[in-house]
């Protein structure tokens, strides 16, 4: 209702549909509908240099101007990988070398209590199914003082990410200013 005036017809860029595993850490969505949630994501891993996200397909559509916009142009730089079968796709993942985090209310064991380095980082809109949480290698909640059991799927995504970030830092892999 209120458009910024502004018109492009962008070719979409060529994406693989396969994952790269030279990658430090993979960021999977499994389901999140929110067109907002998904364009910060990405707009996050991108902020992260990660250049890949694997999504479900029940996960919205990429290219949802919603989507396009809130990722205030990550969209061009991070490929997606779509993902029809969501956990053969996590089976794989840890058949080369990557352990699988997801977030649960029934485990004592924090965000902080995990090295992000060469895992999978699993974010869901409405909990991680039965499956996937028998996939996992490390099951972590995000500590909250107050009264909310759980937080929005892009801002858990952003806190599990730049705890990645962190580990990078802690590796020296990234410059400190």
């Amino acid at each position: 209702s209120n458009p910024q005036g502004i018109l492009a017809v962008v070719k979409r860029a060529d994406t693989s549909e396969k994952i790269n595993y030279d990658e430090d850490a993979i960021i999977v969505l499994d389901g999140i509908q929110d067109p907002g949630n998904l364009g910060t994501i990405l707009r996050t891993v991108d902020s992260a240099n990660l250049k890949q996200i694997v999504i479900s397909k029940e996960t919205a559509d990429v290219f949802n101007s919603k989507v396009v916009r809130s990722t205030m142009g990550a969209i061009f730089r991070v490929n997606v990988v779509r993902s029809d079968d969501l956990v053969h796709d996590l089976i794989e993942m840890k058949n080369n070398g990557f352990k699988v985090v997801v977030t649960s209310l029934d485990t004592n064991d924090s965000v902080y209590d995990v090295n992000y380095m060469k895992k999978v980082i699993v974010i869901e809109a409405n909990g991680v199914s039965k499956e996937v949480q028998e996939i996992a290698d490390n099951k972590v909640k995000i500590p909250m003082l107050g009264k909310t059991e759980s937080l929005n799927a892009s801002v858990a995504a952003g806190i599990l990410i730049y705890e990645y970030i962190r580990a990078k830092l802690d590796l020296g892999d990234v410059g400190k200013k």
